[in-house]
């Protein structure tokens, strides 16, 4: 992979990971299209590290806000800290999947496209179903939570978007579509920081070779586009799901899903 193939795919990383329509699932397609056949896991963890960095930017007030509750006096299980335990909480089921099946995972990552096909054909009914179904008013709590990260540990699959599956979990559970879109792109946070700053540390242990045949400096260049294209994602396009719903995405994914499944049988 070069830096130009990483730039584009870094791109479009950017720009899909705040939108229900698969941010590992177009990387796949994009790596297809480009003729691509190397990246897997090292690549994708490091440019979701950049969106994820775009996120703590876009963010950074709730996140200043939810810091300095932690450390509030009085109330012990204030709405901050409540709102921490829940994240924590969301991400056991993660957890679970990545440490006892990180190998099969990074093997459905790299040239299995049908398979993202199938995925994100689902994730299109996951959103019609979310779309005709949820509703909304409430708040996350502990069975919420629970729901909502088993929702993320599906969708390290490629082709199940992480933002579309905790959404329509969100929403099926009847969970406020304000707090819902707060408590996806937050949560995520962790899990994803601390996968690439085990990333990082194998990177400078000379004895793995994580990185393969992608070049220190094609990652540094997938990474930087996948921030800028984040943080301009971030701002506008969830208001986007806000306002106008899923059924644009559940189309789309869909369309692209059924696409790469002639694609590959064709």
């Amino acid at each position: 992979m070069g830096a130009f193939e990483a730039f584009l795919l870094g791109l479009v990383q950017g720009l899909t990971e705040f939108l229900p329509v698969s941010s590992s699932g177009h990387l796949e397609l994009g790596k297809a299209l480009l003729g691509v056949k190397e990246g897997g896991l090292a690549f994708s963890i490091v440019v979701h590290g950049a969106t994820s960095l775009s996120t703590i930017v876009v963010f950074r007030k709730d996140i200043q806000h939810l810091l300095l509750g932690l450390v509030a006096s009085g109330e012990f299980w204030n709405p901050a800290r409540r709102f921490a335990g829940f994240v924590l909480l969301s991400m056991l089921p993660l957890a679970v999947v990545y440490f006892s099946f990180s190998d099969w995972i990074e093997a459905r990552l790299d040239g299995h496209l049908a398979s993202v096909g199938w995925a994100l054909m689902f994730t299109s009914a996951l959103l019609f179903w979310a779309q005709r179904r949820g509703k909304t008013g409430g708040k996350v709590g502990i069975v919420e939570a629970v729901i909502i990260g088993c929702a993320q540990a599906v969708a390290v699959l490629p082709g199940v978007s992480r933002s579309g599956a905790t959404l329509s979990a969100a929403l099926l559970l009847g969970v406020d579509r304000e707090e819902a879109a707060r408590f996806s792109f937050l949560m995520v946070l962790p899990p994803i920081l601390g996968a690439t700053a085990l990333e990082i540390r194998d990177w400078m242990d000379p004895l793995h070779q994580v990185a393969g045949s992608v070049s220190t400096g094609a990652l540094v260049v997938g990474a930087a586009a996948a921030f800028v294209s984040g943080c301009w994602a971030c701002k506008t396009m969830i208001s986007l799901v806000k306002r106008n719903g899923f059924n644009g995405f559940a189309a789309y994914c869909f369309l692209a899903g059924l696409t790469a499944v002639l694609f590959t049988y064709a």
